[in-house]
């Protein structure tokens, strides 16, 4: 089950990398937000336990700390989470506004036509 946790979390990151590389504005934008993912899956995975459990403990259960999942990756990444759904409607919003000013998108376009 890890190795399919690990094709998704490179998959993400090959996908974002190559989209981070292209010239088109909305490309970067969702480039950004796929490789975010990818960290985001990469942390929750780094605490992961195969049969672990809920970090909630009980009397009735055994007091072992190695068998509960360690809860502070999932409260990181749901910080994480909130974080990059803001900049990635600011990064929207700002292509939004590159837009409306230049009439495209294409980067290599908007450096000429600052130039």
């Amino acid at each position: 089950m890890a190795w399919i946790v690990s094709i998704t979390i490179g998959v993400l990151v090959a996908t974002g990398a190559y989209l981070l590389m292209q010239r088109r504005v909305i490309q970067v934008i969702l480039g950004f937000s796929l490789l975010s993912h990818a960290t985001n899956l990469m942390i929750v995975a780094s605490g992961w336990i195969g049969d672990g459990l809920s970090p909630i403990l009980r009397l009735d259960q055994d007091l072992k700390p190695s068998a509960y999942v360690d809860p502070l990756p999932q409260a990181m990444v749901l910080t994480a989470i909130v974080i990059s759904f803001a900049v990635t409607a600011f990064l929207l919003v700002l292509a939004l506004d590159v837009y409306r000013r230049f009439g495209t998108d294409d980067l290599d376009k908007i450096r000429r036509l600052k130039g």
